[in-house]
């Protein structure tokens, strides 16, 4: 199938050309002063020739040559035979591209050369030139334009995998909080219907408000807020749950559910399992673009599907695809579970 024609690629080699001409019309002014628009027309004429037979060499020659083919004494042969005739093109052919621009009357005849061989010389100088300076121009633009498709791929790449992080999130959250509830129905607690309707309010917070790439912070402490009151319903008056923040602009972005995990991951395997005083403190901070959020809880003992359950798994990949400047920690000391999160929120990739 042949190669098409890319629009951009064929107007990328008009700008090209426009260099050139710049170039040989600067080189040529200094030898013909007081020439300059037979100087202009020249260079024109000659920069039309240039920029076909570069672009075709360049765009579909080259890579015919590079092709693989039936067999190895093909692809030399074939390659020779084309090097060869561009070989002429460039040289003779630009040569006669001269002639017909004079017989034209368009290209000017400002030096007069005393044989053929000695003009040919010449225009195979230019063009060696010209192919000297579409190549290094075309290697840069092409190493440009694959460092931005690297680029755009690993932002694709990125936002997928950021999707699909979030979209464990999600479930992983409900199908905790249903287990509550459920341990609320078999009961026949009173509490059933509440904690069912504030699980709708935070589901319905979740599918609207969720789906961009950030929310203010606000909303975050909304939704840890609601989540906090829907455990409390579980507990009676022993659980003690002490929730502040510090922070100097509520309006400031911040990655949906992120803090979240933290506050889940307290309550399910923290205070769940802990038979005497349980108790939560969650403390957030953010100043000059520095978060701190630390989450305290009551714990029997460390276990291992502390460190290894889905949220925290969940959250420090997030971490890692989202900031390039931060810290999350986790410590057992005696009865007590720590998680300090720390992020430089300016640093977000």
């Amino acid at each position: 199938m042949k190669k098409s024609t890319d629009k951009k690629l064929l107007k990328f080699y008009l700008w090209m050309g426009l260099g050139y001409f710049f170039l040989g019309l600067i080189s040529t002014l200094a030898n013909y002063p007081g020439k300059f628009f037979p100087l202009v027309l020249n260079n024109v004429w000659g920069v039309i020739y240039v920029i076909a037979i570069n672009f075709i060499f360049f765009e579909y020659t080259i890579l015919f040559i590079l092709k693989k083919r039936k067999t190895i004494v093909y692809n030399i042969l074939s390659g020779i035979l084309l090097l060869w005739i561009y070989m002429i093109l460039y040289s003779y052919g630009s040569y006669a591209w001269r002639l017909l621009g004079i017989q034209l009357h368009i290209y000017t005849q400002l030096q007069i050369f005393p044989s053929l061989n000695h003009a040919v010389a010449n225009q195979m100088g230019y063009n060696v030139g010209a192919i000297c300076f579409f190549a290094i121009i075309r290697h840069i633009y092409n190493y440009i334009k694959l460092r931005q498709a690297e680029q755009q791929l690993r932002i694709e790449k990125q936002d997928a995998e950021l999707n699909y992080l979030r979209s464990q999130t999600n479930p992983h959250f409900l199908f905790n909080t249903l287990n509550n509830i459920y341990s609320l129905t078999r009961d026949k607690s009173d509490l059933a219907p509440e904690s069912i309707l504030r699980l709708s309010k935070i589901l319905r917070f979740m599918l609207y408000e969720t789906s961009g790439t950030y929310i203010a912070i606000e909303q975050e402490l909304k939704i840890i807020s609601d989540y906090i009151s829907l455990e409390k319903l579980r507990y009676d008056e022993s659980l003690r749950i002490n929730f502040n923040y510090d922070i100097e602009d509520m309006k400031q972005a911040l990655p949906p559910l992120l803090l979240i995990p933290l506050v889940e991951n307290a309550f399910k395997h923290g205070v769940s399992e802990t038979r005497s005083q349980p108790f939560v403190d969650i403390h957030l901070s953010i100043k000059n673009r520095q978060l701190v959020f630390v989450v305290k809880n009551s714990s029997e003992q460390l276990s291992e599907n502390v460190k290894e359950n889905i949220g925290l798994s969940n959250l420090k990949r997030q971490l890692e695809l989202l900031y390039t400047d931060y810290n999350l920690s986790v410590q057992q000391k005696e009865s007590v579970f720590t998680a300090v999160l720390k992020i430089n929120l300016a640093t977000h990739v």
